[in-house]
């Protein structure tokens, strides 16, 4: 089966992760905060009457947190423990692996390293692979 993978945004960066584990791509809805969470958890949302958890992938990743716009969504992903969101600033296409070749990772940011698998090369685009459930390890193990 060839793969595939959803490409999104984080100021000027792309990420990808495999469109398998992606259940939907949501504009952003209320947010239920949960108190003492860590501040890149926003909280939950109830989306089609199932509560999810979502995370701002900025603030995840080192980023400065900004403000939602028209553009900015919630990736619906499905995890080892279940369903979560990760809000982005936009997500941009579906890209298959035909269009790209795959390299291991070279020097990354120390706290990216961790929830990078690979960097993806196309004609006119790079990306880097994101494995979502690395991004909740410290949450669901807490």
């Amino acid at each position: 089966m060839e793969q595939k993978w959803v490409v999104f945004q984080l100021e000027q960066n792309a990420y990808g992760i495999d469109v398998q584990s992606v259940r939907s791509i949501e504009r952003v809805i209320p947010i239920t905060r949960i108190p003492n969470a860590a501040p890149y958890v926003k909280g939950v949302i109830n989306l089609r009457g199932v509560v999810t958890p979502v995370i701002d992938l900025r603030t995840r990743l080192g980023f400065e947190e900004i403000e939602g716009t028209e553009e900015t969504r919630i990736i619906i992903a499905t995890l080892e423990h279940g369903d979560a969101g990760f809000i982005v600033d936009r997500a941009n296409e579906v890209v298959e692996a035909i269009d790209v070749r795959i390299e291991p990772l070279t020097d990354q940011k120390q706290e990216e390293t961790n929830y990078l698998t690979a960097i993806a090369k196309g004609e006119d685009q790079l990306f880097s692979l994101l494995e979502p459930n690395r991004l909740f390890e410290d949450i669901v193990h807490a």
